[in-house]
């Protein structure tokens, strides 16, 4: 089973476990998202590597993990994926993770802190749509794609992609070509500047691609 992390985006095998004691407290939050739809996600959160400690299942979105946890070292996706990010409210650096086994994810995706919040994405099964544009605020060049781009460069001569218009799916959008870099979690919605959704200044990106079935 693969994984595609925040930093580095390589494909690989998962580690096994080390070990599956159970955890002493178990905290639920199952709320139905907007989505309540599509195929429901579900991920478990555990205080320390190896899935030990207490833990906090999330079939939904959650702000802030500490309300629930005070530390968090390990999780398993066992359905859907999500967005992990290492600020509360859905802030800062993001990780995407699809279903598998994280034991010691700050090291297998090269994060410097814990997770602070998540975000379920929805199963998306139409078509895909999206408008990048080449300067904040839908300035300069428009493209609209509606498949993978692994280099705008390369397909759009564009050197620069800072604001985009989601139309339809969820999408992942990269700061350097070949899916690699800084990652940032698209769904449908206007970004006409990705500083006001959590990415440093002068964040642009420079290839995308679907979150589509086949990853859950």
């Amino acid at each position: 089973m693969g994984l595609w992390v925040g930093r580095c985006y390589k494909e690989g095998g998962l580690p096994q476990v080390v070990s599956t004691a159970a955890p002493a407290t178990a905290l639920t939050h199952a709320n139905m998202s907007s989505s309540g739809m599509n195929m429901m996600g579900r991920v478990t959160f555990y205080e320390e590597k190896n899935f030990q400690g207490r833990s906090y299942e999330c079939s939904s979105d959650c702000a802030d993990m500490s309300s629930y946890l005070s530390r968090c070292h390990s999780c398993r996706v066992e359905r859907g994926c999500f967005m992990v990010y290492d600020r509360s409210n859905y802030m800062g650096n993001q990780f995407f993770m699809k279903r598998g086994e994280y034991s010691d994810y700050m090291s297998m995706m090269g994060m410097s802190d814990c997770i602070k919040s998540v975000r379920m994405i929805p199963m998306h099964r139409g078509q895909y749509r999206m408008r990048i544009y080449e300067r904040d605020n839908f300035g300069g060049q428009m493209h609209e794609m509606m498949e993978d781009c692994d280099n705008v460069m390369d397909r759009y001569r564009m050197s620069n992609c800072m604001s985009c218009n989601v139309m339809d799916g969820h999408w992942l959008m990269y700061e350097q070509p070949q899916y690699r870099g800084r990652c940032m979690y698209m769904r449908p919605g206007e970004y006409r500047n990705f500083m006001n959704h959590g990415m440093s200044q002068g964040m642009r990106f420079m290839s995308m691609r679907r979150i589509n079935d086949s990853y859950y």
